[in-house]
């Protein structure tokens, strides 16, 4: 397994109510690997966006790079974390779905957990593919022409989904397998439970 994400640059794509463990877990994990992670926001009158921990309010995280300003062609990466508010906003920002759009369009792997599938659902990404994500999504996913598995994590194409903070080990190992092998990993297909 490829662990080396040494001069890799991430995109974290959240809005208000980002579900907290889903953004800072897989973050450490990220930098950890070597990568340079940014957080990509649409909030920005105070420069941080607030997460939800699990039933409350969480913490507030600092925006690295506003989205209006944001060119992910910068990117090598796009990690999506969850949480019901924050792919809800997202999905209805013009910007973001066409800041998600760009990573497949231009076959650089994405990561998404949880309620995260539903900003692809709106970027009219996942026609083809197999996913998993919180169980709710299953009819969107499925209306969208994916393939909607019950599994900790999938692997499609250089797309990881997992369902929920449980499964934030087996997210992490696959999202860094799949950034460190970076746009090749969009030219085959695997699913597998890690």
């Amino acid at each position: 397994m490829a662990k080396d994400l040494t001069g890799k640059r991430i995109a974290i794509l959240v809005d208000e109510g980002f579900e907290q463990v889903e953004l800072v877990k897989p973050r450490k994990a990220l930098d950890k690997a070597g990568a340079e992670t940014q957080v990509v926001s649409p909030q920005t009158e105070q420069g941080q966006v607030r997460g939800w921990n699990m039933k409350r309010w969480g913490k507030f995280v600092a925006i690295d790079v506003p989205l209006e300003s944001a060119d992910p062609s910068t990117f090598d990466a796009l990690l999506l974390p969850g949480g019901v508010m924050n792919p809800d906003k997202l999905r209805i920002n013009p910007k973001a779905v066409e800041f998600v759009k760009h990573f497949f369009d231009a076959g650089k792997p994405v990561a998404a957990i949880c309620h995260a599938p539903w900003t692809l659902v709106e970027a009219d990404v996942v026609k083809g593919r197999t996913l998993t994500s919180w169980p709710s999504l299953r009819t969107d996913i499925r209306n969208a022409g994916g393939s909607w598995v019950d599994q900790e994590v999938v692997t499609d194409n250089g797309l990881v989904t997992s369902r929920m903070p449980d499964d934030i080990r087996a997210f992490n190992k696959k999202m860094i397998e799949q950034f460190a092998e970076g746009e090749p990993a969009m030219r085959h297909t695997e699913q597998r439970i890690a």
